[in-house]
């Protein structure tokens, strides 16, 4: 009976290390094509910018709970970079999630106005992008919110699914990725269906308190003055408990 040897130590080392991690450790030099990275004021403006898309916590309808659920651990849109901002002058994105009526076309209008540029839109569900459900029949539905802010990128659905926004999210990187500064002009609108102008005008207030001094609210007032005012609650419980023992 023929015994086998037994490799070495430093043989099962070396096989380790050629299988486990045949790239091998990093090493530092001093090459000056390892240490130097040449890019232009673009591409590093663009990179700075789709790494750190800041959304403004804004929903109307059912779509936002699709979107609140991408804060949550199961989806954690932080490693996107996106952070949910709760002021429009710290947010760049506006993710429109769910139903745009008449009543909350202006706040919709201001809230985007009162964001810096520049700024994104995304369309989000059915109703937003052409009143979903409620284009046939509906007197107070938005047929589209186009109609009052430019939007960049669509995403149908009823609701979009959390990881269809992600995909959506990446399609907006990548329209901030080819940007230019030259031509952010020309990118943006020319015309809009419904302005909100921020101007800070002083205003006399409408109630003044003049109606007091009419003649017809002078005499109703007198005619007030002679009715019996109602007891107090403290008078009230204690005539109540001075009665109590003479009824017993």
């Amino acid at each position: 009976m023929t015994q086998t040897p037994s490799p070495s130590i430093s043989a099962v080392r070396d096989l380790r290390e050629a299988s486990c991690s045949p790239v091998g450790s990093p090493k530092v030099t001093s090459d000056l094509s390892e240490n130097v990275i040449l890019t232009t004021l673009d591409d590093l403006h663009n990179w700075a910018r789709l790494s750190s898309l800041w959304p403004l916590l804004y929903g109307t309808a059912c779509c936002f709970i699709e979107f609140a659920a991408l804060i949550g651990s199961r989806f954690d849109f932080d490693r996107f970079g996106l952070v949910p901002r709760s002021s429009p002058r710290q947010a760049d994105l506006l993710i429109v999630a769910g139903t745009v009526t008449m009543k909350m076309a202006p706040a919709l209008v201001r809230l985007y106005e009162q964001m810096p540029e520049p700024k994104y839109v995304i369309a989000m569900g059915a109703c937003t992008i052409t009143g979903g459900m409620f284009s046939a029949d509906s007197t107070t539905a938005v047929r589209g919110v186009d109609k009052l802010i430019p939007v960049d990128l669509y995403l149908p659905g009823c609701p979009p699914r959390p990881e269809a926004i992600f995909d959506a999210v990446i399609k907006l990187r990548k329209k901030v990725g080819n940007e230019a500064l030259a031509e952010r002009g020309n990118l943006l609108p020319t015309h809009r269906y419904m302005t909100v102008p921020h101007q800070m005008k002083a205003v006399e207030p409408i109630i003044t308190g003049a109606y007091l001094q009419a003649e017809t609210q002078r005499k109703a007032l007198a005619a007030a003055a002679g009715l019996p005012l109602a007891a107090p609650a403290a008078a009230s419980a204690e005539t109540a408990a001075a009665t109590a023992p003479a009824q017993a």
